[in-house]
């Protein structure tokens, strides 16, 4: 027994784990238990060292002292300041008047103001019930169809998930060990054409479903011209500009993520003061919601420190490499299993269990595959989008649920969401047959021209009683060892037979 147990350890922890997280036991605590668990045994039977858990203070310090991880509570702060200020309502009544005259406007408002939220709470909670409560009443009392009307509210709120600044990106960076950045500049493009994708839906469905998606009437539109322009620059200007203020600064370098997500927090507080709807009372429940999602991902975080920590001292790590890089068909053989992996995953699990639990797993994977590890990242989290949208467990539909009126039912909700779901699953094919769409706004790694190295001896007057005189300097070898041009050359000669290998 205890052969089989050394020999199978890593296979038996895995399941383990799967077993806890499908009785539902909480995810932070199953990871962690395990971890422990495991770890006694494998010090029991002399796989592991007793050595192994004091490694674990310093992993768990590791997570307090990342600066990336501050900016999931500034993005989610400044989130739930917008969405209770009014800000949504706003632009959907904006919106819905200006695309009202269409067949289809009120589905195209509300996807474009899903988009304009996204990037700007980054929070599909706050989108998905600000667009149920607001919208979903108006597109009924003028005919839409009860499950298109669903999904297109459902879908729209899930481009918080993929449009930056995304927090399923901000972990994601986190794991993958890639820059907050350059996560947020590849996943710019794709969140636009899932955006481009929705719309063409909403497309079709006018031309061939026209009934689904009637225009507004006349009467109910009540802002026209100059009236409707005003409005329009009004609503759409403050948030333009913070959008702006987080992600324009990002991309340009001048701030850092977490520095984009505070100054978001500050503009959104400011724009709620602005709009006269910034009180004690919300604000207070803002904070109350961001320590508690703050404090659930820090607890997942630790569990999954604590796991990988027994994990990868029985060389966990390297069976999974040897299970995945086995597979047939080479690179796109790993793609197709990982994505499918995650999509049947993402029935039982939200994005940030995946996040902790099997993006670690496969992201050594995909790198000694030769798999950039941003494009692997946005490609992952656009397939953990559908974790939102499956029936019957996707949050957002349980969000929507919640505030939809009692004449919409569950299966409604349900069956709006399979298009979408659809859309989705159409846009993990187009990024793995066109990666270009996340790398093309990356920087390229720059080439160093060693012939143009200039290298400089710094001198010190350390342990120097005085200065060399001319005469001196007259009198020493040209050729002398001590001579700096002769290090600078050799180090140069070096670096250019390095970099020839």
């Amino acid at each position: 027994m205890s052969e089989f147990l050394i020999a199978n350890m890593a296979p038996i922890i895995f399941a383990s784990m799967v077993v806890f997280l499908l009785v539902g036991f909480p995810v932070s605590f199953a990871l962690a238990a395990n971890g422990i668990f495991f770890g006694l045994i494998g010090i029991e039977l002399g796989l592991l060292g007793p050595q192994l858990f004091q490694a674990l203070p310093d992993r768990i310090f590791g997570i307090m002292s990342n600066d990336t991880l501050l900016a999931i509570p500034f993005f989610t702060f400044m989130g739930l300041i917008l969405e209770r200020s009014g800000m949504a309502e706003d632009l959907l009544d904006t919106i819905g008047q200006l695309f009202g005259p269409l067949r289809g406007g009120l589905a195209f408002a509300v996807i474009l103001v899903g988009a304009l939220l996204a990037a700007t709470t980054g929070v599909v909670a706050a989108s998905v019930i600000s667009m149920g409560l607001i919208s979903l009443p108006i597109m009924l009392r003028y005919g839409y169809d009860k499950k298109l009307a669903s999904g297109v509210i459902a879908a729209s709120g899930t481009l918080a998930q993929i449009i930056p600044p995304s927090l399923v990106l901000i972990i994601m960076a986190d794991q993958l060990g890639k820059s907050v950045g350059d996560m947020y500049a590849g996943a710019f493009v794709p969140g636009l054409t899932l955006t481009l994708f929705y719309v063409g839906y909403v497309v079709l469905v006018a031309i061939f479903r026209p009934r689904w998606v009637p225009a507004l009437p006349s009467e109910a539109r009540t802002l026209r011209g100059a009236k409707l322009l005003l409005r329009v620059l009004t609503t759409l200007v403050p948030p333009l500009m913070l959008i702006f203020l987080v992600l324009g600064t990002i991309f340009l370098g001048i701030a850092t993520p977490t520095e984009g997500g505070a100054m978001g927090a500050t503009g959104a507080l400011i724009m709620a003061l602005v709009r006269r709807r910034l009180s004690w009372g919300l604000l207070k429940q803002a904070m109350e919601t961001t320590a508690k999602l703050t404090t659930f991902v820090v607890f997942i975080l630790v569990g999954a420190r604590v796991f990988s920590l027994t994990f990868y001292g029985v060389d966990g790590h390297k069976w999974v490499e040897h299970l995945l890089t086995g597979l047939p068909g080479g690179e796109i053989g790993f793609l197709i299993v990982v994505n499918v992996l995650v999509f049947l995953l993402a029935f039982f699990l939200d994005f940030f269990e995946l996040s902790f639990i099997v993006v670690p797993l496969l992201g050594p994977v995909a790198q000694a595959l030769g798999i950039d590890l941003i494009w692997f990242g946005v490609l992952l989290a656009v397939n953990m989008q559908t974790s939102f949208m499956h029936p019957p467990f996707g949050f957002a539909l349980f969000y929507l649920r919640s505030v939809a009126p009692a004449s919409v039912k569950s299966t409604d909700i349900y069956w709006g969401a399979i298009p979408f779901v659809c859309i989705q699953i159409i846009m993990v094919g187009i990024l793995i047959v066109f990666p270009q769409l996340v790398t093309l706004g990356l920087d390229k790694e720059e080439k160093v021209d060693l012939d143009a190295v200039k290298i400089e001896m710094p001198t010190s007057d350390y342990g120097t009683p005085t200065a060399p005189s001319p005469a001196d300097l007259q009198d020493k070898p040209t050729g002398s060892p001590e001579g700096t041009d002769d290090a600078g050359k050799a180090v140069l000669e070096a670096l250019k037979r390095d970099s020839g290998k």
